[in-house]
């Protein structure tokens, strides 16, 4: 029997060293499935309930393994479902390809059912490349393009397969004539140094500084030694982006925690009065958190020259990959005998973990939610992956968690939707199933998709050599980001309409499901839930009843945001009561944190 376009293109995805595709099946798709299932020894398809968790769990794979993910989808529909996963992928620089269907070549063009055009539809998403086999002799370098673009652009691809070309023998090699294309696998490496003169200038700028501000994203993942390195060099305090939340452990005395909305103090109170910034492969957007104009020098490094001084207007770019450019750089680099900076920034930090636990211990009806942050920070297993939700959830991932070396973490960072928590943590399991996976997500989110995950979890958990996979719920019955989002920058009160969830048992669930399901709605129950979740034999939900009054506010509030707060209370808002007494706690604590 010849083999078919669908068997050679599965097996050309493994000669590309890649042995795993999310996805849901789908008529438009059944001569793929087929070819799966007769390589199922070689390529491991992994079931969804939704496509939009198949391109959520691709985006996963690329981030926490460095790989190349695929995601695959039936025409029409299916299709359509992919969108919000690879967005994601696409803004977070993740290299995905998305494999989806499409109907017989005869019938395009004649509105026929499922028929969507597809090449326009994925044009913004997939930009770099999307095309569509429409003859045998493209599918090799189709997918080849489509793999090797995805990596070397740090993007998503597209390719598109009429289902009746599936199904027609397949042209491994195509003929040496006029027009052909003989295309083949195998990434290459990049070694991307700057040249001597730009590190030079670079090191000038910040030998000249005596205030020097580090932040870190994404693109720092891999040089975390180096990162320390010039850090203790030039005596500067180290930020963190959400994305590059990993790249140091906080236990490091000069590490500031995250930046931003969702940051902390101390990395406001550095960005404010250095003099220097030093910023390692991040794209962070919210420039109000970084220097004013003109009051720093600064210095940036990016694999991407189109990401350099778009925050910020640097005095020098550098373009490389961020471990080779700081090897090359802190030769150059003289150590700074005054530490009294770097002091001014241990001791910030040093009360700002104080100011975090005392506002943790805070009381709260029935639970405060950053005490259940705070009590997971010290049972964090070795090694283990976090995968956070956008929301409430985000806040307290970003600020009352320590991060210990070896582990982790991630989340939607640009695109900053809603749901990838849960099919996140599924594919960290996934591709490194002797690790804990720990997904930190709102009720809202799991109501939206992550309940479904469930599901999927239930299916394949069995497989794993560590069974530990576990999913923190924050229930608090409201959509409370947003919420919070309302009051503070708009000064509206809660929309009850709008910010309501409603109640969903989501422990009880779990265990219909056949996993572990743990329900808490006492805080001093918190540390006995945790134990008892991280050891388990399966994996489980960890159910917490949450306080929506917690105020979830930026660490630096501006007039303007005080005045929206005002105003908001002075128009009623349905928690008024629990507002002024949690956001009150949170103010005092802030000024004479204290033990409980």
């Amino acid at each position: 029997m010849s083999q078919q376009v669908s068997d050679f293109l599965i097996s050309r995805i493994k000669e590309w060293g890649i042995s795993r595709i999310y996805g849901f099946p789908g008529d438009g798709i059944n001569g793929l499935m087929g070819a799966l299932n007769r390589a199922k020894d070689n390529v491991d398809f992994i079931q969804v309930r939704h496509e939009e968790m198949a391109a959520f769990m691709a985006c996963a794979h690329a981030k926490f393994t460095g790989e190349v993910g695929i995601c695959m989808a039936t025409s029409g529909p299916g299709a359509i479902h992919l969108l919000n996963g690879l967005y994601d992928a696409k803004m977070d620089h993740q290299p995905v390809v998305a494999i989806v269907g499409q109907q017989a070549r005869m019938a395009m063009g004649g509105s026929y059912q499922q028929e969507v055009d597809l090449l326009s539809l994925y044009k913004d998403v997939a930009h770099e490349y999307v095309h569509m086999i429409t003859e045998p002799a493209q599918a090799r370098h189709v997918i080849d393009r489509a793999i090797r673009i995805a990596k070397a652009e740090r993007t998503v691809t597209c390719v598109i397969i009429p289902n009746d070309v599936q199904e027609l023998d397949a042209v491994e090699k195509p003929p040496h004539i006029h027009g052909s294309i003989h295309s083949g696998t195998g990434h290459g490496t990049l070694h991307s140094v700057p040249p001597m003169p730009e590190l030079q200038r670079a090191a000038d700028i910040l030998n000249e500084g005596k205030k020097v501000a580090i932040l870190v994203g994404a693109g720092a993942l891999h040089a975390a030694d180096e990162v320390m390195e010039i850090a203790e060099l030039l005596g500067a305090g180290v930020a963190k982006a959400l994305l590059g939340r990993a790249a140091l452990p906080d236990d490091l005395p000069y590490v500031t925690g995250s930046i931003g909305l969702l940051g902390t103090k101390p990395s406001w109170d550095m960005m404010m009065d250095c003099d220097t910034l030093l910023m390692i492969g991040s794209s962070f957007p919210y420039s109000e958190f970084l220097p004013e104009e003109g009051q720093a020098k600064g210095v940036q490094i990016d694999i991407d020259s189109k990401m350099l001084s778009i925050r910020y207007p640097m005095d020098v770019n550098l373009v490389g990959d961020s471990r080779l450019t700081l090897k090359g750089l802190i030769p150059l680099i003289k150590r700074k005998e005054d530490r009294d900076w770097r002091n001014t920034i241990e001791a910030n930090i040093r009360d700002w973990w104080k100011i975090i636990e005392a506002k943790a211990m805070n009381a709260a009806k029935p639970v405060n939610p950053q005490r259940v942050f705070w009590e997971l920070s010290p049972r964090l297993p070795e090694n283990c992956i976090l995968s956070a939700d956008s929301g409430s959830s985000a806040n307290w991932f970003a600020r009352d968690l320590k991060i210990r070396r070896g582990m982790m973490a991630s989340l939607s960072g640009n695109l900053a939707t809603m749901c990838p928590g849960v099919p996140y943590a599924i594919a960290a399991k996934f591709a490194f199933p002797d690790r804990v996976s720990i997904a930190l997500v709102g009720d809202g989110a799991m109501q939206m998709l992550g309940i479904n995950g469930m599901i999927t979890i239930a299916k394949y958990w069995q497989r794993w050599a560590d069974p530990r996979l576990v999913i923190l719920v924050l229930n608090n019955g409201d959509l409370n980001q947003v919420t919070w989002e309302q009051r503070i920058m708009v000064g509206d009160p809660e929309f009850t309409a709008s910010q309501d969830v409603p109640d969903f048992p989501y422990a009880k669930y779990a265990e219909l499901l056949g996993l572990k399901g743990i329900k808490v709605e006492d805080p001093e129950q918190l540390g006995a839930a945790w134990d008892a979740v991280l050891s388990a034999d399966r994996p489980a939900v960890l159910e917490v009843v949450v306080d929506p009054d917690v105020p979830t506010i930026p660490p630096h509030i501006t007039f303007k945001e005080m005045v929206n707060f005002s105003k908001m209370l002075l128009k009623g808002d349905a928690h008024e009561g629990g507002v002024i007494k949690q956001t009150f706690k949170d103010a005092v604590e802030s000024l004479l944190p204290h033990k409980h």
